[in-house]
């Protein structure tokens, strides 16, 4: 008896140890989304009208989401495939990046309303915003020599393209530090970091990865100064010196990263992978730990943190007759 109660205490603290581990996202709400099929590439949130917006890839169109009701508020349609979204609260427009129709579309109003297409190459895809200098870096092109990647520069006051930077292949990630204004390019199929200076709008480095290639999405670490990128082949998350580029440690994760999340508050990264997993990783003393794994759906790729919220985003695809949905996890 007393072997069956060791036995048991055992099994207990086990359980609760990967409970504790797997616990730091823990489901809130799940938004069903009605009519809408397919993938979800992109989102983006808007902080004081509490929305949040869902490039529907498969669907063609972006869903806008009131997030304390999980009501559609608004289906922008007419998209070909949109990937890259991106809000600026200060002008109140939505910018989104369109593979298919090689375009950004930019919509302001309420109802949004489009106000501005911009040219771009197929495949347009994620993009970042400068808060300071007010210019939105987008990812675009590399399909096709015809159409090499590049990056393109928009003035996102005037609404024009002033520079289009070149890329080896095409671009996936984006990531800024704030503070010297330096843009981050993941540039997967070359197995390398481009980075770009905000000033000057020139390329200044690209960096060759050894540990791990197919870098697709990535997210910049202030504190230290470091990037962490995820990688699919092998299934990496891979940890850079901002300055150099040099690789300072490494650690598996699921298969197919597709997107990447660090909150400076916990320290704590959330990688979205496609396989159906989103993996928690601690990042302390230049070294990456995993505490734990959630399971999604296959499929579900991409998301968004909230830091703000203590709410982690993730888009699930649409499964049979179920409609596509939005799953909310709670964070630290």
């Amino acid at each position: 008896m007393q072997r069956r109660l060791v036995a048991l205490f055992l099994f207990v603290a086990a359980s609760t140890a990967v409970a504790q581990s797997t616990g730091s996202l823990t489901v809130l709400k799940t938004i069903s989304l009605p009519g809408v099929s397919g993938k979800f590439d992109h989102f983006a949130y808007d902080r004081s009208g509490n929305r949040l917006f869902a490039a529907a890839t498969g669907n063609h169109t972006v869903e806008v989401i009131d997030v304390p009701t999980g009501k559609v508020l608004q289906q922008i349609g007419g998209l070909g495939k949109p990937h890259g979204v991106a809000w600026i609260g200060n002008s109140g427009r939505l910018f989104v990046a369109d593979g298919t129709l090689a375009a950004l579309k930019v919509y302001g109003g309420t109802p949004f309303k489009l106000i501005a297409t911009l040219p771009l190459s197929d495949d347009a895809d994620d993009m970042v915003y400068d808060a300071v200098t007010k210019l939105l870096y987008v990812g675009h092109g590399g399909s096709t020599a015809a159409a090499p990647g590049r990056v393109a520069v928009v003035d996102a006051v005037k609404l024009v393209i002033v520079d289009n930077l070149p890329m080896e292949t095409h671009p996936e990630a984006l990531e800024i530090d704030p503070v010297s204004h330096r843009i981050f390019v993941n540039v997967a199929d070359a197995a390398k970091v481009a980075v770009i200076d905000g000033a000057t709008h020139t390329v200044t480095a690209r960096w060759p990865l050894t540990r791990a290639k197919d870098n697709v999405p990535l997210a910049f670490v202030p504190e230290s100064q470091e990037l962490l990128l995820g990688c699919r082949t092998p299934a990496t998350a891979l940890l850079l010196n901002s300055a150099n580029g040099g690789e300072t440690d490494s650690i598996s994760s699921s298969a197919g990263a597709d997107d990447l999340f660090y909150d400076a508050a916990t320290r704590r990264a959330y990688v979205i992978a496609g396989s159906g997993a989103v993996d928690v990783l601690e990042l302390t003393a230049g070294k990456l730990h995993s505490i734990g794994k959630v399971e999604t759906a296959a499929g579900a790729k991409t998301g968004l943190l909230v830091p703000a919220l203590h709410e982690l985003f993730v888009g699930m695809p649409s499964v049979g007759s179920r409609p596509s949905q939005v799953r909310i996890f709670t964070t630290p």
